[in-house]
């Protein structure tokens, strides 16, 4: 059985448990080095062998890089766990600084380290003197690096290669729903009766950071009144979103319904939205630009229609088939698509993604085993 360290920013984080509990289906075992933060899933006790290295804030970079030093003495305190391990899985770049230094200190034969990387954070496409020392320590790990898993293409083309010169494997595993076999049934592709003249239920869901996603869909509410409902579900950074509860509690026609739990809490969110804004405008211009969120995967898993932005990775996805987009991501052109979409429209976009096959949203442990499978051990520069 091939064993994997799996160094994760976040051990309560829903993506990394995903991540993991991939890792686990697909016939991996996993050691687990993972920091925890405080904002989501305080009582979560991984259920996988783990050694917590450090508590870490978010947006605190001196925090962070304390942190990155400590759990680099933490697992010379460990090493005798490192022995024997096939691949080591780093997700995000802190994790990488750790990854590469325990491949150092693992008895005996050095495996290679993989750089899972889900997001190009705001840093990394700075211009300015901390941008270029990052970049700098970014491209200094990468050459102990075999290969990168990537959750985009536009993450390579935009970033890794003309950015940071990379020209090494890199494996595509997009941020699909991962469920094990018995846990969710899809919906059958038959048509809800649901009258015409019925208000449209628009969602926001998964993780809630994004004040300009916030600000529309605050005045689309304010626009459109009884004609719309705007249910948001999911965990609130309270630091990113300060007035967050205030600004829906003050609209009759928006509510929060909090956490829910994965992947149970997806179905009964998807099936009671009539579509979903799915655009991340949190770093617009580049990492919001390039990703390809999780949200597209479940809600279409479940039939439920995405809105994105036209010309960005999300929005190329999207405009193929998974709902609609705007021009720009402006209040303007949200309320002019939703004050011009039918309810008979919405149905046969929702009949129409309940008829794609489930594979092109949910993840298959051959794709998981692919990823972790593809490097080589790289010589050490």
């Amino acid at each position: 059985m091939t064993r994997l360290i799996v160094f994760g920013f976040d051990a309560a984080e829903a993506a990394q448990i995903r991540r993991i509990r991939s890792y686990l289906s697909s016939g991996f075992a996993v050691q687990g080095f993972t920091m925890r933060r405080d904002n989501m899933n305080s009582d979560f006790t991984p259920f996988w062998p783990n050694i917590h290295l450090y508590d870490v804030a978010n947006e605190s970079i001196l925090r962070r890089i304390k942190a990155i030093l400590g759990s680099v003495l933490k697992v010379a305190r460990h090493r005798d766990v490192l022995r024997g391990a096939d691949v080591i899985v780093a997700r995000n770049l802190d994790m990488l600084a750790i990854a590469v230094a325990a491949r150092w200190l693992t008895p005996g034969e050095k495996p290679p380290v993989i750089y899972e990387c889900l997001d190009i954070h705001g840093l990394m496409t700075n211009p300015g003197i901390k941008g270029r020392i990052f970049r700098w320590l970014e491209r200094r790990l990468l050459a102990h690096t075999a290969s990168i898993i990537v959750s985009s293409p536009a993450f390579v083309s935009q970033y890794f290669e003309p950015v940071q010169g990379w020209a090494g494997p890199v494996t595509l595993l997009e941020n699909k729903l991962w469920i094990d076999d018995d846990n969710l049934t899809r919906p059958a592709p038959q048509p809800r009766d649901i009258p015409a003249e019925a208000p449209l239920t628009l969602g926001w869901v998964g993780t809630l950071r994004c004040p300009r996603s916030l600000d529309l869909l605050c005045a689309a509410a304010d626009a459109l009144g009884d004609r719309l409902r705007v249910e948001l579900h999911g965990v609130v950074h309270d630091h990113a979103l300060p007035d967050f509860h205030d600004r829906v509690a003050a609209r009759s026609n928006m509510d929060y319904l909090g956490p829910y739990d994965y992947p149970d809490g997806l179905a009964p969110i998807y099936t009671r939205c009539d579509m979903v804004w799915s655009q991340d405008l949190w770093q617009w211009g580049t990492n919001s630009t390039w990703l390809l969120p999780n949200r597209i995967y479940e809600a279409s898993f479940f039939g439920c229609p995405s809105i994105a932005v036209a010309g960005c990775e999300t929005g190329d996805r999207v405009a193929a088939g998974l709902g609609w987009t705007i021009d720009a991501p402006t209040a303007e052109d949200l309320i002019a698509l939703l004050r011009g979409l039918t309810r008979e429209q919405v149905e046969q976009m929702r009949l129409s993604l309940l008829g794609m096959p489930e594979h092109a949203f949910r993840l298959t442990p051959d794709e998981v085993r692919a990823a972790i499978r593809a490097p080589m051990i790289v010589d050490e520069v």
